[in-house]
């Protein structure tokens, strides 16, 4: 059975992207970002991860005003880097996995979650910078990319519950797929930042600290922070943080932290890095009855 053997968040600030992209990571500025991934990226490179869930946010590239998903999980055999106005990064084409993205979703939509299924999209900075970050630059990402967009652009975005519960459901899912796959769960975004108004530029050092220590300590706090605090204390695109619950949720209970790195600033932003290791009784909440009834079903339809 597939298995889930690490969780992972990140930031992915734009700037740091277009730093590695023009050969800047050595520069006096960005060394102490990009030093604070040299653990990750050798961690990485041992436990060789087949799929990784990477739950990011859209920026305008595949999605605008007319089509708004909540969540949406991409289920193409590959997605192209995004053009956000400069070009697309030159990185390497993210490559699939559908039959487990296809999995996925039919697992989290008899479980109650409305997933939006897309089968074409371009991914932009939210998705790209991170594997960037976590893998280095590479020729070829060495896992297959299943992207989970969540709206944290327009309001309403989801609660922090509403992504614990959709991370419980994707380890649910993830651990009923027969392959023997090694995943990892990615949640991306944040930390503290506003990017426009009377408030740019906005860092709140000791809210991020304390968000990483509660991700570890008191997850279920933060399952019920309400939307006004983030907005309040980590400005307008600290609601990005809710996106790493998807994650914590798909951990267990009792997940355990094996690194972090928080560093100020990175283009006028906080930059948030963190990775756990899920709880040993993995899956700790188990599928309803409903869900096994209908994928006991679906199954027999689709024989």
């Amino acid at each position: 059975m597939a298995r889930i053997t690490a969780g992972v968040t990140t930031s992915h600030i734009p700037a740091v992207g277009a730093a590695m992209d023009n050969g800047k990571t050595q520069e006096e500025y960005w060394k102490p970002v990009f030093d604070g991934y040299n653990w990750v990226r050798d961690w990485e490179a041992k436990e060789k991860p087949d799929v990784v869930v990477l739950v990011y946010n859209d920026h305008a590239s595949a999605f605008d005003m007319r089509i708004i998903p909540t969540f949406a999980i991409g289920c193409a055999e590959e997605f192209q880097p995004a053009d956000e106005g400069w070009g697309p990064r030159k990185v390497p084409v993210v490559k699939g996995h559908p039959d487990l993205a296809w999995h996925i979703a039919q697992s989290c939509i008899l479980d109650e979650f409305d997933m939006t299924i897309i089968n074409e999209m371009d991914v932009d900075h939210g998705l790209t910078v991170p594997l960037s970050l976590i893998f280095g630059e590479l020729p070829e990402w060495p896992a297959k990319i299943i992207p989970i967009a969540v709206n944290v652009v327009t309001y309403p975005p989801p609660s922090g519950n509403r992504c614990w519960l959709l991370g419980e459901a994707i380890a649910r899912a993830i651990e009923s797929y027969p392959e023997d796959l090694n995943v990892q769960v990615w949640g991306t975004g944040g930390m503290s930042h506003q990017l426009q108004g009377p408030r740019a530029g906005l860092i709140n050092k000791e809210w991020d600290q304390r968000f990483l220590d509660e991700l570890t300590s008191n997850p279920e706090g933060l399952r019920h922070k309400p939307h006004i605090e983030y907005l309040r204390e980590a400005g307008s695109e600290g609601i990005e943080l809710v996106m790493w619950l998807i994650m914590r949720g798909a951990m267990g209970a009792d997940a355990k932290e094996l690194h972090r790195f928080y560093h100020v600033p990175a283009s006028n932003t906080a930059v948030g890095h963190i990775v756990m290791q899920p709880s040993a009784d993995r899956p700790d909440v188990p599928a309803s009855d409903t869900v096994e009834a209908n994928s006991v079903a679906a199954q027999g339809l689709i024989a």
